[in-house]
């Protein structure tokens, strides 16, 4: 394993930006290439201890000869947002500077050139991270960007035209649901990993471009984060980038598939506090209470109920207990389409 360091210079002067890349040679060069980041959103680390807990199957596997493709890892993505804290509260989904998320408005390119990346001598400092992060991307046929959500179960979003030949990666990790996505996605890295294969129109059978969302931002500990490790390993297995006979093939995937559309997100009709009837993996029936918001206190009809709207299973539901009027609460993964079906990125 070889360690280089990626320096990104700031916006003013005498201020810069620097994550490690560890990287894997692989034995043939004919074995899918693979690339794995973490902490995007940098306040989300799940997928950092996972690459952690990776690491030591990976040398072994390394240290025995059985790394036949090239492999790329990031396990801290994003230095600039970690570097982001306001009164002591760490601010890592968007730049402070531009106020854009940080995994949108990737640049979009028909093919996986360094050439088509878009000149970033004058780009402000989160659009020279994009631009890297992507540049280090190229030319892999596996690209997983991990993530995590609020409270949840583990999940993936995959490009519709990737399913259901990307079946026995979603088997591997062990994740609860795929949600299937078609179209743009406000241009996050997902989609940018994706496009030129797309673009391509060649087959796409080897290509593995996925977000995983890790459950929630508070499950970071090291049970957990060995699980989500063993998760990886086993895609990496199946799909020839480690040899490892030890280790079955896949089965079939259990999970639920449903597409981005019917997803119910469940805004907050008023503002307050938040009481939950469900949590992550509930069942619910159409009509069922799914939480209470406390707006006035003490007060008679201080209380607007949240219901159903169809049946379904709970998803995710939002950490804080302090919510705004409009504020999703809950991905309630339904059969039908939502009555309030959004394309594309689910979330800012």
């Amino acid at each position: 394993m070889k360690k280089s360091v990626e320096r990104i210079e700031g916006d003013t002067e005498g201020v810069a930006y620097e994550f490690p890349v560890l990287r894997f040679e692989g034995s043939d060069k004919a074995a899918p290439r693979a690339y794995l980041q973490a902490a995007l959103h940098a306040g989300e680390l799940p997928g950092t201890v996972a690459i952690d807990a990776l690491m030591p199957m990976l040398l072994k596997a390394e240290a025995e000869g059985r790394i036949l493709g090239a492999l790329t890892i990031v396990p801290w993505a994003n230095p600039i947002g970690r570097a982001q804290y306001q009164f002591g509260d760490h601010q890592g989904r968007f730049h402070s500077g531009t106020r854009v998320n940080f995994n949108r408005d990737f640049p979009l390119m028909d093919r996986p050139d360094p050439a088509l990346l878009p000149d970033t001598t004058h780009a402000t400092v989160d659009q020279k991270l994009k631009a890297r992060l992507l540049s280090l991307s190229l030319g892999h046929d596996i690209v997983l960007d991990l993530h995590c959500d609020d409270e949840g179960l583990p999940y993936l979003y995959v490009p519709a035209e990737l399913w259901p030949a990307m079946a026995d990666c979603a088997a591997a990790m062990g994740v609860a649901a795929v949600l299937l996505w078609q179209g743009e996605s406000g241009a996050a890295f997902e989609e940018a990993s994706v496009h030129p294969h797309l673009a391509a129109g060649g087959p796409l059978d080897r290509v593995v471009v996925t977000t995983v969302e890790y459950r929630g931002v508070a499950d970071v500990d090291r049970a957990t984060a060995e699980g989500d490790a063993a998760g990886l390993y086993r895609l990496l297995v199946a799909r020839g980038v480690v040899a490892d006979p030890s280790v079955p093939a896949p089965g079939p995937f259990k999970g639920v598939v449903t597409p981005l559309e019917n997803i119910d997100m469940m805004p907050a009709p008023q503002a307050g506090a938040v009481l939950y009837d469900v949590k992550p993996g509930d069942r619910v029936k159409k009509g069922d209470r799914l939480a209470t918001v406390v707006h006035r206190p003490g007060e008679q009809g201080g209380h607007a109920e949240v219901f159903a709207p169809q049946d379904g299973t709970i998803l995710t539901r939002r950490s804080h207990r302090i919510t705004r009027a409009g504020d999703d609460l809950v991905k309630l993964l339904g059969r039908a389409r939502s009555t309030d079906a959004r394309a594309g990125a689910l979330e800012d």
